[in-house]
């Protein structure tokens, strides 16, 4: 790991979620939160059996990140946590042709995140480490119950085709509509970490319309102005409805308005005031530990 480029970057000692936590993130978090017994329905209807499940085909199909393997993403990781004050979930990378990284937090077990092969061909070290950082996003707001009931529902419908069913029917739009909001906070977690905003529009914009042949080629400005074009649409009643129909399957944002997103939050007095420091008291400071917490 380059020393230089660690020690150019702020570390944010006991940063905490609600220092960068989007606004529609916590509104949507809180609306998940009013629904009666909904924690304990997901833990019950996903049991051990889908914990076990998932962390096993991990362990087996995949190549578990650390000192003697795969070193250099390795320390990304360890960096990014450093900066983010996280403890280091553990990092599996995962042949698959559909770029794509999530993350599981599951009870009485570390955290995990899985980063798939395709993914990693196609971005540069900085833009990996920013995947990383989004991904330590969820664990430090706490996403946890919800992130995994999502990611469950989005990788076992097609493994397990009556989980797809049973959590699919009454639970989806709803979820889907919570993880792309809590998709914003993530983003702001990669800018935090990788401190230039340049990197993450890259990444948003290499998995809108990326290859490892195309990536070097893509225009990032002219990517941006794409967003300006995109909110034009709503401008009539028809258009609104067409972007709602557009994004309610999604798990993410499209890529465009994240990007537009953090553009905006990277000139904003409250990115600049965080990359000061967040703000705390001596104890505070002192007794700073950055945990994940399961459920």
């Amino acid at each position: 790991m380059n020393k230089n480029m660690e020690l150019s970057k702020q570390l944010l000692l006991g940063l905490k979620a609600n220092d960068f936590r989007h606004p529609i993130d916590l509104e949507a978090t809180n609306s998940l939160k009013q629904l009666p017994g909904l924690d304990i329905a997901v833990r019950s209807l996903l049991g051990s059996v889908a914990e076990e499940f998932f962390y096993l085909n991990n362990i087996a199909a995949s190549v578990l990140v650390g000192e003697k393997q795969l070193p250099d993403l390795h320390n990304l990781l360890l960096e990014a946590c450093r900066i983010l004050d996280l403890e280091p979930p553990q990092l599996y990378i995962q042949q698959n042709p559909v770029p794509n990284a999530y993350t599981f937090a599951m009870r009485g077990k570390k955290p995990f995140m899985v980063m798939h092969t395709s993914l990693i061909e196609m971005l540069t070290p900085a833009e990996i480490q920013a995947v990383m950082a989004h991904e330590l996003g969820h664990l430090k707001c706490e996403h946890g119950v919800y992130l995994t009931l999502a990611n469950i529902m989005v990788l076992a419908a097609g493994l397990l085709p009556n989980w797809g069913t049973m959590l699919a029917r009454s639970l989806q739009e709803r979820m889907l509509a919570w993880v792309r909001c809590a998709e914003f906070s993530c983003d702001r977690a990669a800018l935090l970490a990788v401190q230039d905003p340049k990197i993450v529009m890259s990444v948003l914009m290499k998995l809108a319309g990326g290859s490892p042949s195309l990536a070097p080629l893509l225009n990032l400005e002219a990517f941006i102005d794409q967003a300006k074009s995109y909110d034009a649409v709503s401008a009539s009643e028809i258009g609104e409805m067409l972007k709602g129909l557009q994004t309610q399957q999604l798990t993410h944002p499209l890529p465009v308005l994240r990007a537009r997103e953090i553009d905006r939050w990277a000139s904003s007095p409250d990115y600049q005031n965080l990359l000061k420091g967040p703000k705390m008291g001596y104890n505070d400071r002192t007794n700073a530990k950055g945990e994940w917490r399961n459920w």
